[in-house]
Order: structure tokens, then sequence, then C-alpha cells
């Protein structure tokens, strides 16, 4: 198994968006890709699963996302494609490993500091669901402003960390 990755201030506070899914800021999925092919060869899929199980679950990189990308780093030589029992297994050269190496600051890193922000969230919002069906208006009411003040505190948490 790889390395992990996430971690508060880096890649966890973005990593999670709409649809369900785990969302990498722009730019930082070419690394995750380099970081898993600097483990072993690998074809695109092989390569979400491990993206998904190194973030235990928290983040899958749609092939939408993996495969353009692929695309880009094999263009400009950062990994090799070659066919393989039917499908294209990619490889990392010399240079896909300089620039895993050389990633800017703030890039995703391999670290997971075991802080599960999207599973709390889905928690929350599973029991505001529950609480807007059964509830009367001065319960949603309630909820609502514990909602907006929630929000406004995580705000203030990220102003302070940028």
């Amino acid at each position: 198994m790889g390395q992990r990755f996430g971690g508060r201030g880096r890649f966890g506070r973005e990593m999670w968006g709409p649809g369900g899914g785990g969302r990498a800021r722009r730019g930082d999925i070419k690394f995750l890709i380099l970081a898993v092919l600097a483990e072993g060869p690998r074809h695109g899929y092989d390569i979400i699963a491990e993206l998904e199980e190194q973030s235990n679950g928290r983040y899958r990189p749609s092939p939408g996302s993996v495969y353009p990308t692929l695309t880009m780093l094999e263009e400009g030589g950062f990994i090799t494609g070659e066919q393989a029992d039917g499908k294209r297994v990619f490889t990392i050269t010399d240079d896909g490993r300089r620039m895993l190496e050389n990633k800017p600051a703030g890039a995703a890193d391999a670290e997971d500091d075991g802080v599960d922000l999207r599973g709390a969230a889905m928690k929350l919002g599973a029991a505001v669901m529950q609480a807007a069906r059964a509830g009367d208006n001065a319960t949603h009411e309630r909820i609502r402003t514990i909602l907006d003040a929630a929000r406004k505190e995580i705000y203030a948490i990220l102003a302070e960390s940028d």
C-alpha cells in the first residue's frame, strides 16, 4: 500500500466537494498521480483505486480528471504509457520523479492527519435532513441558526490559516 495524503491546510480542506466525491485543488492531481506511479507502473483505474485507498475513501478522482492528466504528463515526458494486456500502463520517468521531488509548497502531500471532515459533514447533513422531515418551524429556525453560526466560524478559521 502507498503513502497517505490529506491534511488541514494542504489537501484536506479542498478535497471534497459537490457530488459526494473528493476534489483536489487544480494542479494537485498530477502530483498525486506521480506519487502513485513512483511506487510502480499502473493503468488508469489502478491509479484511481489507489488514490481512493490512500485517502481511506475520502477522495476518488474521476476518470475525467485522471485521464486528461495522464495525457498531459505523458506529452510532457513525465510518464510513459505502453499497451499491456489490452490496457495502457503508465510508468514515471526521471523527469517525472524530478517534478515530484520539486513540487511547490502547498501542493498535495503524502500525509494523512486522520481528520475526516467529509464524514463529519455527512453526519451533520444526515442530522439536519432528519430534523427537516420531523421538526416544526421553531425547530427548523433553531437548527438554521446553529448552521449559520457554524458556517461563519468555519470561515473565520479558514481566514486565520490563509
